[in-house]
């Protein structure tokens, strides 16, 4: 039986070895936790979801949702256990973060092929077929191998995590519960601030001590996962377009939209625990607890965890990486995940079933492959394989599907047409690259 080297349990890694296993290939997934934490993992767990517990919308006319249902009909380990697990939140696939992880590490574990080994890899095997999937917290040692292998410095940003509180600490008679635009029925509490309160709040987290970059770090954010104090640096006005927005809710107590609105998620299957939505943030503990009860329903909250940076590496794939996934002066080494420059969790896991699907491919000898670029995988791995210039994260949008040929005005009929047009023809690449699989 043929053996592959997996770096890394998280998603991407998890989906890769699930594929490769699914092969038939004999599967040496690493992973250094629980003997060696990050800043931002907890737990031994593989698949440890670190930021939110949402993996984002389920709608086909979003990028997410398409991407995710592109994923199940490649057998996703990562949306299976998404669905098994999941937690009522609108439109959007969210889950009981430690259930997911923990069925994800027993479908590993108790895979034939797989073999887990719980070490630190410090260098990358460059004799053997590999997935480099250590994702954006790589290890000091191991990051410094890839520095030399890749031939390129790193770029950065730093993540921010949002704080999670117990929900008997809410005051649910300052808000109500209702999704925007009332898709997704009451899956989000609104807390809702006045005119007055939010400007208390505003004041208070422009003053607020937040924790001090190392002197050797320069801190680059990526616009989706902005710290909540530095949205709010750019202008007064600038939350209430962003996590702060009351657009598409209406006051069931007062028949009219709020002025502004903090909205909370659930965390857990029974609603105990709450993140507050798009909170990120990099202020010290002390001032989280601060300035974020100033927050009318949120006086008296408890926090089962608090806001935390970390940063976030990845490589410029555009320079270093072929569309298949591989490394174009090193082709039996591959990359996966946000290490490639993909954003989010599912992006993530996503290109560790290519990465699987080719590292497969390539030890039968077979050509490598690609999802067409009209699907949502597709087009992804072809930006961040082929953008010009500097690569930035990217996220799965519907903005980079290749254009319709008929031209639609209506945006909604639009989204719509692309994401049929997804479906479609990633059905029958699916079924090609299948073909040897068995889930």
């Amino acid at each position: 039986m043929e053996e592959v080297v997996v770096i890394g349990g998280g998603l991407a890694g998890s989906e890769a070895s699930y594929r490769l296993a699914s092969m038939g290939f004999r599967v040496l997934l690493y992973e250094m936790r629980p003997k060696r934490l990050t800043p931002a993992h907890k737990t031994g767990e593989l698949a440890e979801l670190v930021c939110s517990n949402t993996l984002g919308s389920m709608e086909l006319t979003s990028g997410a949702g398409l991407l995710k249902a592109e994923m199940e009909m490649l057998g996703s380990l990562v949306v299976e256990a998404g669905r098994h697990v999941y937690v009522p939140a609108g439109t959007a696939l969210a889950v009981d973060r430690n259930l997911f992880s923990r069925y994800i590490t027993e479908k590993i574990l108790n895979h034939p092929n797989i073999t887990l080994i719980r070490e630190e890899v410090k260098k990358v095997p460059k004799d053997r077929v590999v997935v480099v999937a250590s994702g954006p917290l790589t290890s000091e040692s191991l990051a410094e191998d890839i520095r030399e292998l890749v031939g390129f410095e790193y770029l950065y940003f730093y993540d921010a995590i949002a704080p999670i509180v117990e929900a008997d600490s809410v005051d649910f008679s300052k808000g109500f519960w209702a999704s925007r635009y009332g898709k997704g029925g009451e899956d989000y509490f609104n807390c809702v601030l006045t005119e007055e309160e939010y400007k208390v709040f505003y004041e208070a987290l422009l003053g607020a001590e937040k924790v001090k970059a190392k002197d050797f770090e320069n801190l680059v954010y990526f616009e989706g996962c902005m710290p909540v104090e530095e949205l709010a640096e750019r202008g007064y006005k600038t939350l209430l377009y962003g996590p702060m927005k009351p657009v598409g809710l209406v006051d069931p107590r007062t028949g009219g939209q709020p002025f502004a609105v903090v909205q909370l998620r659930k965390e857990n299957k029974e609603g105990t625990l709450l993140s507050l939505v798009g909170f990120q943030t990099r202020m010290t503990y002390q001032e989280q607890k601060r300035v974020l009860r100033l927050i009318p329903c949120l006086r008296n909250s408890v926090f089962v965890k608090l806001g935390s940076m970390h940063r976030n590496t990845f490589i410029q794939s555009n320079r270093i990486l072929t569309p298949f996934l591989n490394m174009r002066r090193q082709g039996n080494i591959f990359f996966a995940g946000q290490i490639t420059g993909v954003e989010g969790y599912t992006a993530s896991a996503a290109t560790g079933i290519l990465a699987g699907i080719n590292a497969g491919r390539l030890i039968r000898g077979q050509e490598l492959t690609l999802p067409p670029e009209e699907t949502m995988l597709g087009s992804l791995v072809r930006y961040i394989t082929t953008r010009e210039g500097i690569l930035q994260p990217m996220s799965p949008v519907l903005g980079l599907l290749p254009p319709l040929k008929e031209s639609l005005k209506n945006k909604r009929e639009k989204k719509k047409r692309l994401a049929e047009r997804a479906i479609k023809v990633m059905e029958m690449w699916a079924k090609e690259v299948n073909g040897f699989a068995t889930f």
